[in-house]
């Protein structure tokens, strides 16, 4: 099966050195892969240099950029021929099977919205990701799309990670968990507790509220939030695992006894580090979407872009964005049904 995927080249806060490369690793890795980038054509062609006529590399003019720090409600209004909203455009009329951007978040999600609409029974979509634990790692949303949530958001958030966990990992039942101050019912602000409700009602094999350190050392396979919360466990994860790395480069630095000691345990210390690693785990879906968008973090270099262009090509693989319309439309039934 051929994957074509629309690449917004100038998104990130690095642009074009960091997202051309990996779209070339990326197509040299996959040869069924194809990649649309979308952006300034004489900056893509210098950074291709003799590799941009290869054949399953296209080039897409765009003469504006959506900053980092510009306004969604701007963006949408004022950048349509931006490479962000071009490459979502190519999804919507099918040149493409998904987008992937390092872009501003926010005009990311509001164009991803209004141009690809939310599938039917959804009123936000969310952002999901993988984050690292103990054991394997737990999917966790929403990531920052929805800084405030009703209930029935919630539920709508447990439902679609649940489909995507199901889908992507081949889960049949997949453990789903609200995350709280405290495991017992009597704690929590009046939203958790009515979602709490909800989810009990729910076809969902759901097993109640899970705190913040169950997010890396639980065995829940789905962790439930608002954007703000989520957002929140996202960002300072990725800043313990950059911590830890330089602590203990630092440490291994300090004496001639020290770097010995480093030199022995490198093959220890490598797979550490491989496992915190947060560029392994780039690349958030925008679940709720009638079309597939996966979110690489802006800062992200060319191994992390690499990786969120992977996880596109995964979504349409398992033709996600069908499997969670699907499963939403049973999972409403059942509630019928109840």
């Amino acid at each position: 099966m051929n994957t074509t995927l629309a690449v917004d080249a100038m998104g990130g806060d690095r642009g074009i050195p960091v997202t051309v490369p990996a779209a070339w690793s990326m197509v040299q890795a996959n040869p069924d892969l194809s990649i649309k980038l979308v952006g300034a054509v004489d900056s893509i062609e210098n950074a291709l240099g003799p590799k941009k006529s290869h054949p399953r590399l296209e080039i897409i003019k765009s003469t504006e950029v959506v900053e980092m720090d510009e306004s969604a409600v701007a963006a949408l209004k004022n950048k349509k021929n931006s490479s962000l909203r071009l490459s979502i455009d190519l999804v919507k009329a099918g040149k493409a099977d998904a987008c992937v951007s390092a872009g501003n978040t926010g005009a990311l999600m509001a164009t991803a919205r209004f141009v690809l609409k939310t599938l039917p029974g959804i009123d936000r979509p969310a952002i999901v990701s993988a984050l690292p634990r103990a054991n394997g790692h737990v999917h966790i949303l929403d990531l920052g799309a929805n800084v405030e949530s009703l209930p029935e958001h919630l539920l709508q958030f447990g439902m679609m990670g649940a489909s995507l966990v199901r889908t992507l990992e081949n889960n049949p039942n997949p453990t789903v968990g609200l995350l709280n101050i405290g495991s017992e019912e009597v704690k929590g602000n009046v939203t958790v507790k009515s979602a709490y409700k909800l989810f009990q009602n729910s076809p969902m094999n759901f097993i109640g509220y899970v705190e913040g350190d169950d997010i890396f050392s639980g065995e829940v396979d789905v962790i439930v939030c608002d954007g703000f919360a989520g957002n929140v466990a996202l960002k300072t994860s990725e800043g313990l695992a950059q911590m830890l790395t330089k602590a203990v480069r630092e440490e291994y630095m300090r004496s001639l006894w020290s770097r010995f000691l480093g030199v022995l345990s490198a093959p220890v210390l490598k797979a550490i580090r491989t496992r915190i690693d947060h560029r392994r785990y780039d690349g958030a879906v925008l679940v709720g979407l009638s079309g597939a968008v996966v979110k690489s973090h802006g800062a992200t270099d060319e191994i992390g872009f690499a990786h969120a262009i992977k996880v596109a090509q995964t979504a349409v693989r398992t033709n996600l964005v069908a499997q969670i319309r699907d499963d939403l439309g049973q999972l409403n039934e059942q509630q019928i049904s109840a």
